[in-house]
């Protein structure tokens, strides 16, 4: 008994004498793990690990908190989170602490698995802030940051203080999801708990304002920072370029101690966004020079935005020689940004280069749409619709600019026909598509269809878009329904801006209602609405047309005197044809002679057509010889001095011109007019042979010419620029295009309903006065749509009053 109690008494004794020993080795091993950490070496974590077990020395509760620690540090990956939370189980309920817990809770919060760290959380036996924190920022960090502010929340209801990790995240959540009143409820603790000192704490607490909109309370947070980091500049000077205060931006920029990439990133970020992109550029510019860091991804991308946006190609490829010279990697921002500044600077072909050659997969529906609206730019419509068929993503702006190539390029039936597939099959359109399909029905004068888009429009909501409403308007006046223009203006009279206005404006000089337009623009001047360079084209082309001489001269005036808007080509063209129109011709001469600018094709043209009606032979020679030595192939010239001179009876003179047209092979303009008859497009040239219904449309107008003549209508003769013999005079005038569709359009349609053509040349004095009999014989109205205005006959007369 004695030797067994001797045997105990030894193995208790040895026992004590080794423990000292293993709590060293312990310790060690431990220690090795906080250096395997810091050295990211999984490898010799998990030997050091080996080593541990077989020494028997997982009994210490700090080793195994140490190893828990490291795998959630360093191990990651599912064989990583395997191991530690085996390691976890086994360790004993007695020895695992709120560090163990806390540990393996880190773990899974860390590597996104937050399902196996919520049930950790519910299963801990006891919390600490620090298990709270954790909670907070691995939701943070998952983007579920609704979640991390109400973790917040519970927190401190279950009596724990955040802290600055805490707070830092929960602020960064409120930022992102813009979440002021919590923001500030989180700016309360951090007062109180003294962290306002803390320059990350209150760098969260800028950012979280400056997100959420708030700017002054932003700049009293900066301003009262007893220590501000390049951060704390970083995040006033975005909140105000992002809210667009670039001279504030400027001052804190320029006030800036010290300065990261970030701080230039968001100057020329700023400017770029901000559509002051020379700026930008001239900032990188100095960046280069001034600073010795290199430039970013993120500042190229910026770079080459605002060069695209300029169409700077030169600029442009000296930002991609400096990519290539400096081994820059090429990421699919960068990428994505290079085809769109070569696209948009009409540098297709390298662009095509750089998509082609591109290794990213991931280039974006943008880089595809700069390209096809590069080609969209160059009129190569084949090329731009087969980038568009190998788009797999195609969103609404790439529909969109799809729609508005074709119309564009004059291809207004392909535009629709794509618009249609885009309804079919396509994302739902935007206020940009209606308004392109608008202007195309507008082009083509096709009521029906504009009908129907503006009751799409009414359904989506998207006719309270300013644009849509505006192309709503134009589309009803362009189209020759005049009343519902108006009726569409007095319903967005609430939020009525200039183009609305102005599109009012040049809708009823458009359409012969040259007093009305008049008044609506003293309406304009009086409701505060500051009037554009459009507004006043469209106020002087309504003088010009209803022949008010002494309120255009008024309104010329206006536009520098009182509005400070610099006069351009398309006013000083306006006031030539307003005083030619008025037989001014002296007047007229001496405004062109006293233009800050020499003037233009359309200048010249408009003096010349003002001779043609007042039969000013020397003056239209005069204008015709400039007008062509602008454009000598302006086919529309040689028309007009040749009509001066037939009207003239300078028949001689008259076949000169065309000689001289025939020598130079100057290609005449073809004249034809089209009618919009139950959903398609019907188009007649003078004396028309392909028309499936010729027989019928002849027949009709051989009729309607013997009841207008019958009626007291004096055919035109002087309207036929050839030196014919009366009875052909009369046969040319009977089949001229406009006359032709008149007669399919009586044909085609029901007694007294209004028929609608356009023509694309001017109409002559013989139709103009051949239609107003029409009208009346017929009781129908019919609204003519010329190269330049609106008439609508009924009962014998026109809206024009014979003044057009």
């Amino acid at each position: 008994m004695r030797d067994a109690a001797a045997l105990e008494l030894h193995a208790a004794d040895a026992a004590a004498a080794a423990r000292p020993a293993m709590v060293a080795a312990s310790d060690h091993y431990a220690r090795l793990l906080q250096l395997c950490q810091t050295a990211a070496n999984p490898g010799a974590g998990r030997a050091i690990h080996a080593r541990a077990v077989k020494a028997g020395l997982l009994a210490s509760a700090y080793l195994c908190n140490n190893l828990l620690s490291y795998y959630g540090e360093t191990a990651g990956g599912a064989g990583g989170l395997r191991d530690a939370r085996s390691l976890f189980d086994e360790i004993p309920l007695a020895r695992r602490n709120v560090f163990t817990w806390n540990s393996l809770l880190s773990m899974f919060a860390k590597s996104g698995r937050l399902a196996d760290a919520r049930g950790v959380f519910a299963e801990m036996p006891e919390r600490d802030a620090v298990s709270w924190t954790v909670m907070v920022v691995g939701l943070n960090r998952a983007g579920r940051f609704g979640e991390a502010i109400k973790t917040l929340l519970d927190m401190t209801a279950d009596g724990f203080t955040p802290t600055q990790f805490t707070l830092t995240n929960v602020l960064s959540s409120c930022a992102v999801t813009q979440a002021g009143a919590v923001g500030r409820k989180v700016h309360s603790f951090v007062v109180k708990l003294g962290l306002g000192s803390c320059v990350p704490v209150a760098n969260s607490v800028l950012n979280m304002y400056g997100k959420c909109g708030d700017a002054e309370t932003a700049s009293t947070v900066f301003e009262r920072m007893p220590v501000r980091s390049v951060s704390s500049w970083n995040a006033m000077v975005s909140l105000n370029t992002h809210l667009g205060r670039m001279d504030l931006a400027e001052s804190l920029f320029e006030s800036m101690p010290d300065r990261s990439i970030v701080s230039w990133n968001a100057m020329i970020a700023g400017y770029n966004q901000n559509g002051l992109d020379a700026k930008a550029l001239k900032l990188f510019s100095r960046m280069l020079h001034e600073s010795s860091m290199a430039p970013d991804e993120f500042t190229i991308t910026s770079v080459l935005s605002a060069c695209a946006n300029l169409g700077n190609v030169r600029i442009g490829k000296q930002v991609h020689a400096y990519i290539l010279r400096t081994e820059m990697a090429y990421n699919s921002q960068v990428t994505n940004a290079l085809i769109s500044t070569y696209a948009k600077s009409g540098s297709v072909e390298n662009a095509r280069r750089i998509m082609d050659q591109s290794m990213e997969t991931d280039l974006n529906v943008i880089s595809f749409t700069a390209l096809l609206e590069g080609y969209v730019k160059i009129g190569d419509m084949e090329s731009a619709r087969e980038m568009f068929g190998v788009m797999n993503n195609r969103d609404v702006v790439a529909w969109t600019a799809m729609i508005v190539g074709y119309e564009q390029n004059g291809r207004n039936d392909e535009a629709i026909d794509l618009f249609r597939s885009m309804i079919t099959c396509g994302p739902e359109p935007n206020s940009y598509t209606l308004a392109a399909v608008l202007s195309v029905c507008a082009s083509l004068a096709c009521l029906d269809y504009g009908k129907q888009i503006h009751c799409r429009a009414i359904r989506s909501l998207l006719e309270q878009s300013s644009s849509v409403s505006n192309a709503i308007i134009t589309m009803y006046a362009r189209s020759g329904s005049f009343p519902w223009a108006r009726r569409m203006f007095d319903q967005v009279c609430w939020r009525k801006e200039t183009i609305t206005w102005t599109s009012m404006i040049v809708a009823l000089a458009q359409h012969g209602q040259g007093e009305e337009a008049v008044g609506l623009f003293e309406e304009m001047l009086r409701a505060g609405v500051e009037p554009d360079r459009i507004t006043y084209v469209g106020v002087l082309s309504a003088c010009s047309h209803a022949g008010f001489v002494n309120e255009g001269k008024r309104y010329y005036d206006q536009i520098k005197n009182e509005h400070q808007i610099a006069p351009e080509m398309s006013h000083y063209a306006c006031m030539v044809d307003l005083l030619a129109r008025a037989g001014l011709f002296s007047e007229a001469q001496e405004f062109i002679r006293r233009m800050p600018v020499e003037p233009d094709a359309i200048a010249w043209g408009s003096l010349l057509s003002a001779c043609r009606v007042h039969k000013n032979a020397e003056l239209a020679e005069l204008a015709a010889e400039k007008l062509l030595s602008i454009d000598p192939n302006n086919s529309g010239a040689y028309s007009a001095i040749a009509n001066v001179y037939s009207a003239c009876g300078r028949w001689s003179d008259a076949a000169r011109i065309w000689k001289a047209r025939k020598e130079k092979a100057v290609r005449k303009e073809t004249g034809f007019s089209w009618t919009h008859i139950r959903s398609k497009i019907h188009v007649f040239g003078a004396d028309d042979v392909v028309h499936p219904q010729r027989d019928a449309v002849y027949a009709m107008a051989a009729r309607m010419w013997e009841e207008i003549k019958g009626a007291g209508f004096v055919p035109d003769l002087q309207s036929v620029l050839h030196d014919v013999d009366d009875e052909l005079k009369e046969e040319l005038l009977s089949r001229h295009s406009e006359k032709l569709a008149i007669a399919f359009g009586l044909i085609s349609t029901p007694e007294k309903t209004t028929l609608r053509v356009m023509k694309n040349l001017r109409v002559c004095n013989d139709c103009h006065a051949a239609i107003k009999a029409i009208s009346k014989v017929t009781d129908r109205e019919i609204i003519v749509r010329d190269a330049t205005r609106f008439h609508h006959f009924r009962d014998g007369l026109c809206s024009c009053k014979d003044y057009w």
